[in-house]
């Protein structure tokens, strides 16, 4: 087994370029999915990193009847909120030709993410897994999902023996309570993308990569030296 897995970088001069790319390969792993087992699945990230590349996957010539979409976390807000990632999931990739794709949201009609698991766990369980593809983001506070420093249930939800697919994570630098795929079910996957932009994050992944300084802190280092999934990382300026 190795001590680490392999991380690729495709960098570009040009953020709408990686939109471009990026959408072609998730397309790519969306067809195959289609051509050999029916269906496909992804989850995306939310923030407004993903736009343009929603933009572009959202027109990719797929049976988008086929494929589901969902998201690796979520704030605990209703969908009109304008804080929603499904909001913005809907308005930017559930569009044009990928307005056929179903998509399955993590909030619930509950006061709090604990309220509505029950719910919430019933999805995630009926889902075709494995993942054709997760595509990450990450925060200057070297978060991804909702695995945030000081989360209240970080340990479990990075834990690759835990059981849970999901879990309500609570953090000072969260806002709004959270619900997050935990990071075994995110390796649940064909393949594994982080997305980021800007120079700042670029340092922040090298340092976390190498566990230098405060990196060694950063939730996303447990992406980045686990050993089941290899990771493509797509960054742009």
């Amino acid at each position: 087994m190795p001590d680490h897995v392999d991380v690729t970088t495709h960098s570009f001069t040009d953020c709408h370029a990686l939109a471009r790319a990026l959408a072609e390969r998730i397309a790519e792993r969306l067809r195959a999915a289609i051509a050999t087992r029916g269906q496909g699945l992804i989850a995306v990230s939310g923030g407004s990193t993903p736009v343009h590349f929603f933009r572009q996957l959202s027109r990719a010539e797929l049976d988008w009847s086929k494929v589901q979409v969902v998201l690796v976390d979520e704030r605990w807000v209703p969908e009109m909120h304008e804080r929603s990632n499904a909001r913005m999931v809907k308005a930017e990739l559930l569009q044009h030709a990928a307005s056929a794709a179903h998509f399955v949201p993590l909030y619930a009609d509950a006061p709090t993410p604990e309220a509505g698991m029950t719910a919430v766990r019933a999805r995630v369980a009926a889902l075709p897994y494995p993942f054709d593809a997760v595509v990450l983001g990450m925060g200057t506070d070297g978060h991804t999902a909702s695995f945030f420093p000081g989360g209240d249930r970080l340990a479990e939800a990075l834990d690759l023996k835990g059981t849970a697919r999901v879990l309500p994570m609570r953090a000072a630098g969260a806002g709004e309570p959270r619900i997050t795929f935990t990071l075994p079910a995110l390796l649940d996957t064909q393949a594994l993308y982080l997305h980021i932009e800007g120079e700042p994050k670029r340092q922040l992944l090298a340092d976390a990569r190498l566990g230098l300084g405060a990196g060694r802190d950063y939730p996303v280092r447990s992406v980045l030296t686990q050993t089941d999934v290899p990771v493509a990382v797509y960054w742009c300026p």
